[in-house]
């Protein structure tokens, strides 16, 4: 099975799932691109299926498409929909991120834009 999104106005508007050779059977004619996307792919980094490691296949336009992504066709990147206004969009995984790192000690944080700061849940 494939991943396909379909972007009007560089923005992604429906994804489905299909075989390659049944692909044209799901698609509509109304305005937009299908492209390929791949599920395993997050950040650049293909991973292997149902896992966190890396697998060895090429990464597929940086990120799997999400409906409300933008795609960039000049770097062929889904990029997912910002999180906040003070976030930076790293160009080399297509992903945002905090102008503040989160911490690396265990235990969940959420961000708050207003102190532009992460704070501990808990």
């Amino acid at each position: 099975m494939a991943h396909y999104a379909k972007v009007l106005d560089n923005l992604v508007t429906q994804v489905i799932v299909a075989e390659e050779e049944f692909f044209d059977n799901f698609v509509d004619s109304s305005p937009g691109e299908w492209l390929q996307t791949s599920y395993n792919t997050k950040g650049g980094i293909h991973y292997l299926p149902n896992s966190n490691d890396a697998g060895e296949k090429t990464p597929l336009r940086k990120n799997y498409a999400g409906i409300g992504f933008s795609y960039d066709k000049d770097i062929d990147a889904f990029i997912p929909p910002k999180p906040y206004a003070s976030w930076n969009l790293n160009e080399n995984t297509c992903l945002w991120e905090a102008p503040v790192p989160m911490p690396s000690s265990s235990g969940q944080y959420i961000w708050n834009e207003e102190t532009q700061s992460w704070e501990e849940l808990g």
